[in-house]
């Protein structure tokens, strides 16, 4: 059982969740779009989700008010956003993988005072 592929497929669902976030939807829509349109078992989806919840409280809490309110999508939106997703995601997942150089050598002289 390889880690680091079960790691990059959790890290693909957290993506998509955070994707489903951006478009206002419930877990339940959610799980439900996943699962259609990009074949991930909704109980990974749902794990994940807690997951998300349990690390970030504060926002959850402020997410589900702000929903609260009812601006959501229709059925055919979601679904059209979801494909989009889908096509994006695969395009740029590939490439998503770097060493995170920030380009910072360490050195610290950046200047030269005359005193």
């Amino acid at each position: 059982m390889g880690d680091s592929s079960s790691a990059s497929y959790i890290h693909m669902v957290h993506h998509l969740i955070e994707k489903c976030l951006t478009f206002r939807m419930s877990k339940e829509e959610c799980m439900e779009a996943l699962s259609k349109h990009a074949n991930i078992k909704p109980v990974i989806t749902s794990t994940v989700w807690n997951e998300l919840e349990k690390e970030n409280k504060e926002f959850f809490e402020e997410y589900a008010e702000s929903r609260s309110k009812d601006d959501r999508m229709s059925e055919e939106e979601t679904s059209q956003m979801i494909q989009k997703i889908i096509s994006s995601s695969d395009s740029t997942s590939k490439d998503s993988h770097h060493d995170g150089d920030d380009g910072d050598n360490g050195d610290d002289n950046h200047s030269n005072q005359n005193v």
